[in-house]
C-alpha cells in the first residue's frame, strides 16, 4: 500500500520567498538611502542659508552685550523668507529625486522614509545655518569695545518654516504618482469598491 506524500504548497501570490525577502530588503535600502541623502541635502541647504541671509547690524553696548542700531531692520523677515524659500527648493528637489528612485518602485515605505527625512533636513538647515560664524560673534561680542559695530548671529524667528521642506517634498512626489500612475490608483479603487459589495 503506498503512502501519500505531501508536497511543498507553492508560493502565494506567483512569488518566491527569497525574492520577496530580496524586494524588502531592497525597498529598505532605498528608504534610508532617502532618508540619508534628504538630511545631506539639508546639511547643504544649511550653508547656503548662512551664505544669503542678512544680519543686523548690532552696537556693543558693554563688554559681552549689543544692542540692534536700527530697530526697525527687516533683516529679521528676509532671514526668515530666505530660509523658507530653500526649504521649498529642498522639498522640490529631494521630493523629485526620491520619486523617481524610491517611491514609484517601493511605495508608502520610501513616501515615509522621505518624509522623515525632509523634516530631518529642515532641522539640519536651520542648525547648519545658524552655526555658521557662531563662534566668531561670540568671540566678538566678549573682545569688542563699548561702541563697536558687528553682525549679528544668525537665527530663525519662524519656527513654522521648517514645515516648508516636508510640505514641498510631498506635494512634488505625490503629485508625481498621481500624474505617472493615474491608473494604478484608480484600479486600487475600483477593486476596494468591489470587496465591499461582494461582502
Amino acid at each position: 500500500m503506498s503512502v501519500p506524500i505531501p508536497l511543498p504548497e507553492p508560493a502565494h501570490g506567483g512569488e518566491s520567498v527569497p525574492a520577496r525577502r530580496l524586494g524588502g530588503a531592497a525597498a529598505v535600502a532605498s528608504s534610508l538611502a532617502v532618508v540619508a541623502g534628504t538630511v545631506l541635502l539639508g546639511v547643504a541647504a544649511g550653508f547656503c542659508w548662512a551664505a544669503v541671509a542678512p544680519r543686523a547690524w548690532l552696537v556693543i553696548t558693554s563688554p559681552g552685550a549689543a544692542a540692534v542700531i536700527s530697530p526697525e531692520t527687516n533683516a529679521f523677515i528676509t532671514a526668515d523668507a530666505a530660509f523658507c524659500l530653500i526649504c521649498l527648493a529642498g522639498g522640490v528637489v529631494s521630493g523629485a529625486l526620491a520619486y523617481l528612485f524610491a517611491v514609484r518602485r517601493h511605495g508608502p515605505l520610501a513616501m515615509a522614509a522621505l518624509i522623515a527625512g525632509a523634516f530631518g533636513a529642515a532641522f539640519a538647515a536651520r542648525w547648519v545655518g545658524q552655526q555658521s560664524g557662531l563662534a566668531t560673534f561670540r568671540h566678538l561680542l566678549a573682545t569688542l569695545p563699548a561702541g563697536a559695530q558687528l553682525h549679528d548671529s544668525l537665527t530663525l524667528g519662524a519656527a513654522g518654516a521648517l514645515g516648508f521642506w516636508p510640505l514641498a517634498a510631498c506635494l512634488v512626489a505625490g503629485g508625481l504618482e498621481m500624474l505617472t500612475s493615474p491608473g494604478r490608483h484608480r484600479g486600487r479603487g475600483r477593486r476596494s469598491k468591489g470587496g465591499i459589495g461582494t461582502g
